[in-house]
């Protein structure tokens, strides 16, 4: 009975943490609308300044505390407040693009400035006390400060949402900020009061928490985990049910600690409990509507199909190209961008068109790697399609929690599940399940060779660097098919409204399982390209942090368009290994650069996706009958002069973008009317403004009064 109690103490003492983490949490959505991924990572980065202040530079314990606290908490406040302004009128995946950003950045910051290979630590605070008898158990000065804290935490917001001016205008304002503004109240100043309190409430948690954990960036952001069950337990609104939510998730995991039986298979169900408690939580409990302001949902793309052939030889033929100059050790570098281009394009059916929102897509496609590596040891082919009928069936398990749930929720549902994958399920030994062996990563990794296509096998980099380049051409045209289709057009409607979607007929069991089907295979085929490609494996390449730059690289280029896919493997492959080849000391700098992006273009870029810029940019000179030809041909003539040893790589990448650079000034010249055509004393039709001859200013007024006229 002691030890029941002991561990129930440790229990409390922890879901204390857990409950002032999810108040922090649930005070932000409920007074600005935005979902919060990121506020985990915020206590984390208040951990490590509190261990800078306190062990690296020797400061006393108080002044450290009043400077995080009063100080540091405040303005990192700020900045969420003005980071996250821009989001909340925005659509679901470009809000949650913003804050799954700041989470990325903030865990490869804190790795850049925190060295992850040195160990640090932080003491308990009164740890040189004597711990307080209570019978038949005792509570150490930590565990009563916890407790104490979490305590103080609730009497406090319900005193300020409840009982305050402020404390209403916080909550009013996410319902109709016009309404609360004709009040006297301010709303943006309700909103940054918010995240003040929200990120002072996370990192008091995470100075308190950080003592009883490893100090790690990924490991402290995602205790969020934890925060995220007990906010769902108050349904993203209910304070005192997140305090309930956070005692069943901390006495879950204090008494799995002390009584699961010690096998080979339990040890991970520990760490996946507050997942797997989530995932749960999200299927029983009823939710209500999603509290937000208006939203804009974005148009998708209607891709050409004379187009979307010519990408898929582009596609192609740089696969041909890249295998033809690279050697061996640069293709496992720089040719699986055909592989996260294929895992990148499985987010374009599923969020780009059905509005279904996925932070596991990375974790399907380490199932399909898996799959593939085991079922095809000898590269047999059947195993590639055998793979992603694996990837599909995982895919329909996640959709039934899509079968009552959207937006945020969808979000964390998934996230969920990555999270259980990553500590549980990759790390099982073999097992069977109906007479069959079922084996995973048990070995630590997974070995894959490039399949045998009748008599064609694979066996070099160079050719499984086309084969991949070839899959995701052929998964683009099927997506590009798919959205022209009259499913996709439905998949639309359903991003849209629900109630829209049967208008058109259709059935939203059927539908939402079927596209979660399709993107759950296209993941699958990604990572077991990308597993051909490395020729081995481990789950580490598949977890739910690792996931998070695709998300936000596909978002930035627009994740209803095709070329998304192409897009980010791009830039996986590209600036994310270029800048720390040429230089090394840059390579922090590299991979922060997907969440610096998704934070900079957070205002516009995402309203339309990066990609509709650059087509309005270059489409024009790619379609132009001139520029176009000469500027392949030039290509093609650097691709000779590079396989006769000419020129370097380098010298036909810098070519390339010359003449790329020049074809789009020549072309603008050539498209430039030329006003000689259109004689001075001759008038113009008030409709050719602009066409016939160069557009100025005045002409607008020319404009107003015609269309005045015509009224």
């Amino acid at each position: 009975m002691e030890q029941f109690l002991a561990f129930g103490i440790v229990g409390l003492s922890t879901a204390a943490i857990y409950a002032v983490i999810g108040s922090g949490l649930v005070l932000t959505y409920t007074t600005t609308g935005v979902f919060n991924f990121a506020h985990g990572a915020a206590g984390m980065v208040s951990a490590f300044v509190y261990w800078q202040f306190t062990i690296g530079w020797g400061w006393p314990v108080l002044p450290a505390l009043v400077v995080v606290l009063l100080v540091f908490a405040p303005l990192f406040g700020v900045l969420f407040a003005k980071a996250l302004a821009p989001t909340q009128s925005m659509g679901d995946a470009e809000k949650l693009v913003m804050t799954v950003a700041i989470l990325s950045g903030l865990i490869v910051m804190a790795r850049w400035i925190w060295d992850p290979n040195e160990a640090r630590a932080l003491p308990k605070f009164f740890a040189g006390s004597e711990p307080i008898d209570l019978g038949p158990v005792t509570i150490t000065g930590h565990q009563a400060l916890t407790m104490a804290v979490a305590v103080a935490v609730a009497i406090g917001l319900r005193v300020l949402l409840y009982r305050t001016r402020s404390g209403v205008e916080m909550r009013a304002t996410v319902d109709d900020q016009a309404l609360v503004g004709l009040t006297g109240a301010d709303p943006r100043r309700a909103d940054t009061v918010a995240w003040i309190l929200g990120i002072e409430l996370a990192t008091i948690g995470g100075i308190l928490i950080a003592p009883m954990v490893a100090l790690d960036a990924a490991q402290l952001s995602l205790l969020i985990v934890s925060a995220y069950t007990a906010a769902i337990f108050g349904r993203l609104k209910n304070l005192p049910m997140v305090f309930v939510g956070a005692i069943v998730v901390g006495c879950l995991e204090s008494y799995l600690t002390g009584y699961l039986p010690q096998n080979d298979y339990l040890p991970g169900l520990r760490l996946a409990a507050p997942a797997l408690l989530l995932f749960l939580a999200l299927l029983i409990f009823p939710h209500g509507r999603l509290r937000r302001r208006d939203t804009k949902v974005n148009p998708v793309p209607l891709p050409t199909r004379n187009g979307s052939l010519a990408f898929a030889v582009v596609i192609v033929v740089l696969g041909l190209m890249l295998a033809s100059m690279l050697s061996e050790s640069d293709l496992i570098t720089y040719g699986a961008m055909f592989a996260w281009g294929v895992i990148g394009l499985s987010f374009v059916p599923l969020v780009g068109l059905a509005g279904q929102i996925s932070l596991c897509q990375l974790s399907i496609a380490g199932i399909g790697a898996v799959a593939y590596g085991h079922l095809g040891p000898n590269g047999e082919w059947w195993a590639i399609p055998a793979a992603m009928l694996i990837a599909g069936a995982v895919g329909v398990v996640i959709a039934v929690p899509a079968l009552r749930l959207s937006g945020v929720y969808m979000a964390l549902a998934t996230a969920a599940f990555a999270v259980v994958l990553d500590r549980w399920i990759f790390t099982l030994p073999s097992f069977e399940i109906m007479g069959i062996r079922i084996s995973l990563f048990e070995q630590g990794s997974v070995s894959l060779v490039g399949p045998d296509l009748f008599g064609w096998r694979l066996d070099s980099t160079a050719k499984v660097t086309v084969f991949a380049s070839v899959c995701l051409a052929l998964a683009g045209l099927a997506v590009v098919w798919l959205r022209r289709s009259r499913f996709g057009r439905r998949l639309i409607a359903l991003r849209d409204s629900e109630a829209a979607y049967a208008t058109l007929g259709g059935n939203l069991m059927v539908g939402r399982v079927l596209v979660f089907a399709v993107s759950a295979s296209i993941a699958g085929l990604g990572g077991a390209l990308y597993g051909m490609q490395l020729q081995a494996v481990t789950a580490e390449q598949f977890n739910f942090v690792a996931g998070l730059p695709i998300f936000l690289i596909v978002v930035i280029a627009g994740v209803g368009s095709v070329g998304a896919g192409m897009f980010t493997g791009a830039v996986f492959a590209g600036p994310l290994n270029v800048i720390p080849t040429l230089w090394p000391s840059l390579h922090n700098l590299a991979q922060v650069l997907p969440a610096a992006g998704g934070i900079a273009f957070g205002g516009g870029v995402l309203r339309t996706g990066a990609l509709h810029s650059m087509r309005e940019g270059w489409l024009p000179m790619l379609r132009d009958r001139i520029v176009s030809p000469v500027l392949i041909v030039v290509t093609l003539a650097l691709w000779g002069l590079r396989l006769l040893e000419v020129i370097d790589g380098w010298g036909f990448c810098l070519g390339v973008v010359v003449a790329a650079v020049g074809g789009r000034i020549w072309h603008a010249r050539r498209a430039k009317p030329d006003r000689t055509e259109v004689s001075a004393d001759e008038p113009v039709a008030v409709e050719w403004l602009g066409v016939r001859t160069p557009w100025r200013p005045e002409d607008e007024e020319v404009l107003d009064r015609g269309l005045t006229a015509t009224r």
